[in-house]
């Protein structure tokens, strides 16, 4: 009977036992099982997380190749719009008559400074007398003022300045006059304002000689006939040929008109061309008989451009 429970016992012990090892390999299978599981989420998430990193890697290289692309494109319709609008004339030489006045204008300076030295007594010379060279600065120094004004009225008649900028369609059409007064006003005023008196007939002859060029030198560098840019680019329209004259100030539309009808000098050329020249607008005569032998027409307003000059 003992050995009989014994028997059960150990039955009953060795099923616990096979009980507890089939649970526990149950459970380890579950957990490896959700290991697998959990490992392939992650693999996934991982292959997602790299499929979205590529994705916004080619949306920022895509973004950049168009913002490079765009940016020239932007540069180009800044610099467009930026741009001043193109003229419909020619400008070429003006720059180079400008330059070349200035250089004019400065060596005149120049020769001033050299007069005032030598009246002053700060600079000697022994090969003349001092009369005679300051007579001879004074001289050139007209001439260097003269040539600079011309250079500069040319250079205005090839591109001229807009009445839009009041003052610098002042200053431009004076600058010879400005130039001028700056290279005779300063020795005029060391000769008035001379107390010593060394020698009294250098200073009459070098003050008289000094006026005088500052007389000739203001009348050659005033700009009779400015003209602006609006009236430049309204003229240059008409595509006829016109006449002009050495010395004229306005050009003709016709060949006969009474104005130039006997003269040798007659030129024909563009509206461009003759403006150039130094026209600063058409004859009133010949713009009269544009509009009666065109009704309803008055040469593109050209009678605005004359604004009251003389033929």
């Amino acid at each position: 009977m003992a050995e009989k429970k014994e028997t059960e016992s150990a039955e009953k012990t060795t099923t616990a036992k096979k009980t507890t090892a089939k649970s526990s390999g149950a459970k380890a299978s579950t957990a490896k099982a959700a290991a697998d599981k959990a490992e392939k989420v992650v693999e996934k998430a991982s292959e997602k997380a790299e499929a979205v990193a590529e994705k916004a890697e080619e949306t920022v290289k895509k973004t950049a190749a168009k913002a490079a692309e765009e940016k020239p494109a932007a540069k180009a319709s800044s610099a467009k719009s930026s741009k001043t609008p193109e003229k419909p004339y020619s400008t070429a030489g003006a720059m180079e008559r400008r330059i070349g006045a200035i250089i004019c204008w400065v060596l005149a300076i120049v020769c001033e400074i050299f007069a005032i030295c030598l009246y002053t007594g700060k600079l000697e010379i022994t090969f003349m007398k001092t009369t005679i060279a300051l007579v001879i600065l004074i001289v050139v120094d007209l001439i260097l003022v003269i040539i600079g004004s011309l250079l500069w009225k040319k250079a205005n008649h090839i591109d001229p300045a807009s009445k839009k900028n009041k003052l610098k369609f002042f200053l431009w059409n004076n600058m010879g006059v400005i130039a001028c007064i700056v290279a005779f006003l300063p020795f005029i005023i060391v000769i008035l304002t001379d107390k010593e008196n060394k020698d009294p007939q250098m200073k009459k002859i070098a003050g008289i000689a000094a006026a005088i060029a500052l007389v000739i030198g203001v009348l050659f560098s005033i700009e009779w006939s400015p003209i602006s840019q609006e009236e430049k680019t309204a003229q240059v329209q008409y595509s006829e040929h016109v006449y002009y004259t050495q010395w004229g100030k306005k050009y003709h539309l016709y060949e006969d008109c009474s104005h130039i009808n006997n003269s040798d000098s007659k030129t024909e050329a563009s509206v461009e061309e003759a403006i150039n020249h130094g026209c600063n607008g058409v004859c009133k005569t010949c713009a009269g008989k544009y509009a009666a032998a065109n009704p309803g027409q008055s040469y593109f307003d050209i009678q605005d451009a004359v604004e009251g000059g003389t033929n």
